[in-house]
């Protein structure tokens, strides 16, 4: 099960969470052949780092009842099905589901996934 944002998913969530909600950081190393790598550490992000999101860190940036345009009130589960799992908010009256995400083997992925669809939406 992967711990952490990956570097590709990190620099996204860069753009759409506030920086203080990072709870881990990519710390650059340069190498004698001028190649860079990036490896993961905890710890609040440098203005020089990326930041990086462990699972608590994400499921904290997920609300856990949110009111979409239409004015309804939306609740989160969290399901593990099959190995995999999926998020989605839904309507308790109706037992709607209004935003859901795909199935992901980590946790991760499926917390990353519903929050760009929560900023796409500008939900988030």
């Amino acid at each position: 099960m992967k711990a952490y944002t990956s570097l590709e998913q990190s620099k996204k969530l860069a753009e759409i969470l506030p920086i203080e909600s990072a709870d881990m950081q990519y710390i650059s190393c340069r190498h004698k052949d001028d190649t860079i790598t990036w490896t993961p550490q905890l710890g609040r992000p440098s203005k020089y780092d990326i930041p990086c999101w462990s699972l608590a860190a994400l499921i904290e940036q997920l609300d856990s009842n949110i009111t979409n345009d239409d004015g309804s009130d939306l609740l989160l589960e969290i399901n593990k099905e099959d190995g995999q799992y999926y998020l989605y908010y839904y309507n308790r009256w109706r037992w709607k589901e209004y935003i859901e995400t795909d199935y992901y083997d980590d946790l991760i992925d499926a917390c990353y996934e519903m929050l760009i669809k929560l900023y796409e939406q500008k939900l988030l």
